[in-house]
């Protein structure tokens, strides 16, 4: 019993001798200041990586349907949005689907880079969004 103890005292007193500088080092330095991101605007084109996610429509009994978002750099929103309350503006955008055609489109992308053009944007102000910012009205730019 007395072995087990010391050896798992031994184990314990070497980890933090492992532990100990690289905290040190971490608080030492700095993270260099946050920069906002370039301004998007209206017909200008957004590109990254598109995710998809399954939520739960709260309007049609709970239906779990998909989701597209798409992300990218920071971004700064035109006003009144700003950087919707980040320092730097989001960095996630939700591509809202208004036709069955504009979700099928997005499915085959899923995984890829993608680049649309942005027609309606706006912070996230919805609880339960997903993203930082929604794009309403888009385009997909083909490359």
């Amino acid at each position: 019993m007395t072995k087990l103890f010391a050896t798992r005292s031994a184990l314990v007193a070497t980890m933090l001798l492992l532990v100990t500088p690289a905290i040190a080092a971490q608080q030492d330095e700095e993270a260099p200041p946050s920069k906002p991101g370039k301004p998007i605007s209206t017909g200008e084109v957004l590109s990254g990586e598109l995710n998809a996610m399954k939520i739960r429509d709260a309007k049609n009994t709970g239906k779990r349907i998909a989701m597209y978002q798409i992300t990218s750099e920071p971004r700064r929103l035109p006003a009144p949005n700003g950087l919707c309350d980040l320092e730097t503006g989001p960095e996630t955008f939700q591509l809202v689907t208004s036709s069955d055609a504009q979700a099928t489109q997005l499915k085959s992308f899923v995984g890829k880079e993608i680049s649309v053009k942005v027609d309606e944007i706006a912070c996230a102000s919805d609880p339960g969004q997903m993203s930082e910012a929604v794009v309403t009205k888009w385009s997909l730019v083909r490359k």
